[in-house]
């Protein structure tokens, strides 16, 4: 046997007899006083709550005895689970990093390849990098935050060979595949923008190899139909220049639906639209009929926890006393519903105060201090742009609530996009002259917004607002966590120490780690390559 704390085990034969004795004195001064008012009642009431000192003391000294987190024994714990074989693979070749979605064509395929790993908990997902070349990054695993990592590391510089090839990389998906369960159907999922430089015929083929061997083939398009530049930009965003070819002409990308096409029809397999807001959910909902196989694990646990037992032995101490005593019993359920509300309230913000009061620049600070020094995770980030969004910081809100839009939370995720439309609702009312493209986005983020909460009556409203192009002065946006008033119109000016520069240091600091990652082979940006008659986007 052991404890979490064996100092708690030490101290509680002192807190079963300060307990004891504190109802001894109580149970002393009741019958005192009782006494005063008659003799009688003095006599009737010292032969009650005899038993009240031990009882309470023995709770006392079981409640604290649970405290010290006594553990003993093992178990062994069988969960079957029944998951799917699944491979993700990434076009990473320049042409991703065309600015025809925002914020890109790479930054989209990895935010919903992001929230394709998350929705597929439980399943084995692998993943691929392609371009010129194919690099298998994760075997078929369960571990999702891995996964996360190696898509957030995904870049252009990660390989020396330009251009796109999708044959190779349907071949390493297939093998992939193949070393997984036998059982559960075979699924490759592949983001690219289907400009490949691999010829049609070699893409068929392996398409086809796909069809043969059964392995279910998701295409998911990324990019536009137009021609567009191919930026380069330094590691904090600068533009430098576009992608030349080696006659020195600007290299203008397009996303190839024939090439998307033609491999989807030769492997009998889907393709996600690329004007599709939510594509991870769509590949979600693909997957969720075809086959799981199941998987039996056993772990075993040694040290079991017991604090439950004498915790047990309070509860039935204090249940006895109580139902033998009325008194007790009017105590014992104020003390029960006194702990309901202290849990349900839960610890104060003074942020959520604030913004109670309307006092949205004193929220803001708050808000802006706990996100600075990492406190609330997503939910600070998010009460710092619904309350920059209160206050006319547009630029903060935007940062934070795109930042917030692609957290696991579903709840979290609603909310942000409710406020990014709302955001967007606003700016088209202020700005006449881009009022298009702000309601383009506002229709986004609200459609967005409707496939996690398909009967919110809110954002129906609103996302009809942006459909016909009214002026949106009635749009109302949800409180932060905490809070119950909606934010007021935007005033004309952010409140001091709360400039676009300020949240954009906050908010990128955040991410450091992230960014170094992504960069990390960023110089060769400058060199120039040998191209050798191949194509290096």
């Amino acid at each position: 046997m052991s404890f979490d704390s064996p100092f708690v085990l030490w101290a509680a034969p002192a807190v079963g007899l300060v307990a004891g004795l504190m109802a001894l004195w109580a149970r002393g001064a009741r019958v005192s006083h009782a006494r005063r008012w008659s003799r009688v009642l003095g006599v009737r009431a010292r032969g009650l709550g005899r038993s009240s000192p031990l009882a309470l003391g023995l709770a006392a000294l079981a409640a604290t005895a649970a405290l010290a987190g006594p553990r003993w024994g093992s178990r062994v714990v069988q969960a079957e689970t029944k998951g799917l074989n699944l491979v993700i693979a990434v076009d990473i070749s320049r042409s991703m990093l065309a600015e025809d979605v925002a914020p890109s064509r790479l930054e989209r395929a990895k935010r919903q390849a992001r929230r394709l790993v998350y929705d597929l908990g439980g399943d084995r997902v692998g993943l691929i990098a392609f371009a010129g070349q194919s690099f298998a990054l994760a075997p078929l695993t369960v571990d999702g935050s891995a996964l996360h990592l190696l898509i957030d590391a995904l870049d252009p510089e990660f390989t020396s060979a330009g251009g796109t090839e999708l044959a190779p990389v349907l071949d390493m998906g297939r093998d992939l595949l193949f070393a997984g369960d036998p059982v559960a159907d075979r699924v490759l999922v592949v983001f690219t923008d289907g400009e490949a430089h691999d010829s049609l015929s070699a893409i068929v083929s392996a398409a086809e190899r796909l069809r043969r061997d059964r392995v279910r083939l998701v295409l998911v398009a990324e990019g536009g139909i137009e021609p567009v530049p191919i930026p380069v930009r330094e590691p904090d965003g600068t533009l430098v220049g576009y992608q030349r070819d080696p006659a020195g002409e600007v290299v203008g990308t397009t996303r190839r639906d024939d090439v998307l096409t033609a491999t989807a029809d030769g492997a009998q397999g889907v393709l996600v639209a690329a004007q599709l807001a939510d594509q991870a959910g769509a590949v979600r909902d693909l997957v969720a009929a075809y086959k799981r196989s199941p998987q039996a694990t056993s772990t075993a646990a040694q040290d079991i926890s017991r604090a439950w037992i004498p915790l047990l032995l309070a509860a039935l101490v204090l249940l006895v006393h109580t139902a033998t005593r009325r008194s007790m019993a009017m105590i014992s359920l104020l003390l029960f519903v006194a702990a309901g509300t202290a849990h349900a309230q839960g610890p104060r913000n003074r942020g959520d105060e604030a913004w109670r009061e309307r006092d949205y620049e004193r929220a803001a600070a708050i808000y802006l201090e706990q996100v600075r020094v990492g406190e609330g995770g997503d939910t600070a980030v998010f009460n710092l742009g619904t309350a920059a969004l209160a206050i006319g910081d547009t630029a903060l809100a935007r940062r934070a609530l795109e930042q917030v839009a692609e957290s696991r939370e579903p709840e979290l995720r609603f909310l942000a996009l409710y406020n990014l439309g709302l955001l967007r609702l606003q700016l088209a009312e202020a700005d006449s002259g881009n009022a298009s493209l702000h309601l383009e986005a506002a229709r986004a983020h609200y459609r967005e917004a409707l496939m996690l909460r398909p009967r919110d009556r809110a954002a129906k409203w609103n996302l009809e607002l942006a459909v016909r192009s009214l002026p949106p002065p009635g749009a109302e946006g949800p409180s932060p966590p905490g809070g119950s008033e909606s934010p007021p119109p935007p005033e004309e000016a952010p409140p001091a120490g709360l400039s676009a520069a300020q949240a954009q240091q906050i908010l990128n600091s955040m991410a450091e780690e992230e960014r170094r990652t992504r960069y990390r082979q960023n110089s060769r940006r400058q060199q120039v390559r040998e191209t050798r008659g191949r194509k290096e986007w």
